[in-house]
């Protein structure tokens, strides 16, 4: 697999089937073992690619990768999946729980299924894909990170976001966006309501263009055009007495 440059978007992230194959049984060889593993692979390792068989919704799956590998996970995971990620390329052939790719700071995770609460919570950099529908609190605090969900999300997601990117598919629930910072947000469904201090903004040629990338990179069908961007209004950064109504 080709990897982009530093801060490039590439097509759509992918688990490629090399020969070489690593096949790790979790069940048999449990999940310390499994990380431990994983977290042995260098930069300069041969044995890249991994498929991790019988899940069976096992919590913190591959956390903490730092080595530019790729990982299949065949089934559904439990929380923190792909926490604090660092390089490597994780697919999940399943649903996971909660803290998906929590802190993540390079690399692509994609989730075939369902996300549970705060998807990419902190996440700092690299992309989350999730095909399904996320829940409350998708990208919370988010500080760098690209999300893009061919689904619905729920209520408070991006509550507090910092930097990065939210993108969306279907419908967002309640509060969409609360105490933003400088996050950008892009919802093509209806938002059942905007949390304090995120409005919607005008869609200019660089939003298009920046929305275009990350539809391409993430596999979704979709026009930049049908979206509606939102951001923050910028009123919450330093208390005023003012707006005190507003916290």
């Amino acid at each position: 697999m080709t990897r982009p440059a530093s801060g490039s978007l590439s097509p759509q992230p992918f688990i490629s089937g090399h020969i070489d194959m690593q096949i790790f049984d979790l069940e048999d060889q449990g999940l310390r073992a499994l990380n431990q593993t994983l977290h042995d692979q260098a930069d300069d390792s041969n044995q890249t690619s991994w498929e991790i068989i019988n899940p069976r919704g096992s919590h913190a799956i591959a956390v903490g990768l730092d080595a530019p590998i790729e990982v299949k996970i065949k089934g559904s995971t439990g929380y923190y999946c792909g926490g604090m990620n660092k390089q490597a390329d994780i697919l999940v052939e399943g649903s996971v729980g909660p803290g998906v790719a929590e802190n993540m700071m390079s690399g692509t995770v994609v989730i075939e299924g369902d996300a549970s609460q705060y998807a990419g919570a902190t996440g700092r950099g690299g992309l989350l894909v999730i095909k399904g529908n996320a829940s409350s609190r998708c990208g919370i605090s988010m500080k760098g990170i690209n999300i893009v969900v061919h689904g619905n999300i729920g209520h408070m997601s991006a509550f507090m976001a910092q930097s990065g990117t939210l993108v969306v598919l279907g419908d967002a629930g309640d509060a969409l966006g609360d105490s933003l910072y400088e996050a950008q947000l892009f919802v093509r469904g209806t938002v059942k309501s905007l949390g304090a201090d995120c409005v919607q903004k005008e869609m200019r040629a660089e939003h298009i263009a920046l929305l275009q990338g990350l539809l391409d990179q993430a596999g979704a069908d979709a026009r930049p055009e049908d979206f509606t961007r939102y951001g923050s209004a910028r009123k919450l950064y330093h208390f005023d007495i003012d707006n005190a109504g507003a916290y």
